[in-house]
């Protein structure tokens, strides 16, 4: 086919996938290289093989989006069904909803309060000493007051993070609703939905067209990019530079298996917020396909550590340190001609599947502007720092 390796693509999840295709559909001759054995990514989904039960892989993962555009997109590709997701804690012995709702506040407390009470309530009880929050717990404490933070975020922060709160970012608290409803949806999106047969099924839609070819099992080195037009890589930004740099650091999670007859814990996932339970949460999987029935059920303890040298990353850390040391890969990618860094290893940030497939669009469409124009393709079209 003419035109056919022009175009690297490094990765084929959810970036790479709708990056190949959109410029395979714009005439251009597409190579994805793939270092695992599937496509999709850390949103790949295949059958548990003892109980039939449609399995993420690599933990759960709910498509929920405002973008009308990204949501018809992953629709033509993928039938959805409707899918909120409802997520439990574990504290302290007993069972509440989350994000921390008026349910939540009444159960926490011992009330019935209605939500003007509730809101008044919690204002009291928060700390607003601290007028501008240096850290997460300040956060915290600013925004729920100690009791509520206590038992619902300090332990499961330090699971998550393997660091004490006070060394994170208050950012990261500011992601979290507080609701004075019974509303318990975890999120505010209007477009929320599961593939019916998961997301690989749905990348693999996206990869069906003949300018794509896919290599799985190969891994990419700078030297493989020789010979083609452009390279767009979604793989972890220091390993692009063979860590000469040292490593950027992430979390890691352990998977351990749990395989039960019948329901196992009533939910999808079910959080612990308890320091000493070792796992942040449980994940039931076959509640994400409630449509679906099975004889047994199979169910994964997650366990979150430091990631090391031969882990898969899954969450970016971005301290103090980590991102002083992604200034200088900022600056040794952007010195790189023909190479684009995209999604969530390549600009080294925690992205959402549907802010994802949004910038993924989005470089996609601006090389082929700098394409028609003759004019180079930056390294980053979105800045990690």
């Amino acid at each position: 086919m003419t035109g056919r390796g022009r175009i690297l693509v490094v990765g084929a999840g959810l970036s790479g996938a709708v990056i190949g295709r959109l410029l395979a559909e714009a005439g251009l001759g597409v190579t994805i290289l793939e270092a695992r054995d599937h496509i999709a990514g850390n949103c790949h989904t295949r059958r548990d093989p003892a109980t039939g039960v449609l399995v993420h892989v690599y933990g759960p993962h709910i498509f929920h989006t405002d973008d009308a555009e990204v949501w018809d997109y992953v629709r033509g590709f993928a039938t959805f069904r409707p899918y909120l997701n409802r997520v439990k804690t574990t504290v302290a012995g007993k069972v509440y909803s989350l994000p921390v709702n008026l349910h939540t506040i009444n159960q926490f407390f011992g009330r019935a309060m209605n939500p003007d009470e509730a809101r008044a309530f919690i204002a009291g009880r928060a700390e607003a000493t601290i007028a501008e929050p240096a850290n997460f717990e300040e956060q915290a404490l600013k925004f729920i007051g100690r009791d509520l933070y206590e038992a619902f975020f300090r332990g499961y922060t330090v699971k998550q993070w393997g660091c004490a709160p006070t060394e994170l970012p208050a950012a990261i608290l500011r992601r979290l609703p507080l609701r004075f409803s019974y509303d318990d949806n975890y999120f505010f999106h209007r477009f929320q939905g599961m593939p019916e047969e998961g997301y690989t099924a749905m990348v693999a839609g996206i990869l069906d067209h003949p300018g794509i070819e896919v290599r799985l099992g190969h891994r990419f080195a700078r030297a493989t990019g020789g010979g083609h037009d452009h390279v767009f890589y979604s793989g972890p930004l220091d390993g692009y530079f063979d860590f000469e740099l040292g490593r950027l650091g992430y979390r890691t999670l352990d998977f351990e298996r749990v395989e039960h007859a019948g329901d196992f814990q009533g939910c999808a996932v079910m959080n612990y917020g308890d320091v000493e339970v070792p796992w942040t949460r449980i994940a039931e999987h076959g509640h994400f396909a409630p449509w679906e029935r099975h004889d047994r059920s199979v169910a994964f303890r997650e366990y979150s550590r430091a990631c090391g040298p031969g882990d898969i990353p899954y969450y970016p850390i971005r301290l103090v340190a980590e991102k002083a040391l992604l200034v200088r890969y900022v600056e040794r990618a952007r010195a790189e001609a023909g190479v684009s860094f995209v999604g969530r290893l390549g600009t080294y940030r925690y992205l959402d599947m549907d802010v994802t497939i949004r910038e993924a669009l989005d470089a996609a469409r601006a090389f082929l502007r700098h394409r028609a124009a003759g004019t180079a393709m930056p390294a980053f079209t979105v800045a990690p720092l």
